[in-house]
């Protein structure tokens, strides 16, 4: 249900903003959007897993603070995050 190293640091050298960077907003929210859609798929195969879907809850909340954080900072850079990443909103 968690993702690999190698997906993990493909995103970080995809989302970062400067060299090094693992923890601005943009590398914390391309890998919730992941872990989130890999748990998505989990739910599709195992419906009664409350313990995870409590977890994937959490997620999907963090995930929308820091995408109001990056939109209250840099409108455009929001804009360009959610389509980089297929989030409708």
């Amino acid at each position: 249900m968690s993702i690999t190293p190698e997906l993990k640091a493909k995103l970080i050298k995809e989302y970062a903003t400067k060299e090094g960077d693992t923890g601005s907003p943009d590398v914390q929210i391309a890998i919730l959007t992941s872990r989130i859609s890999t748990l998505t798929e989990h739910f599709k195969s195992h419906k009664k897993d409350n313990h995870s879907r409590r977890g994937l809850l959490k997620m999907v909340a963090l995930r929308r603070k820091l995408l109001d954080y990056v939109k209250g900072k840099d409108e455009a850079r929001y804009q360009d995050l959610i389509k980089r990443l297929g989030i409708r909103r």
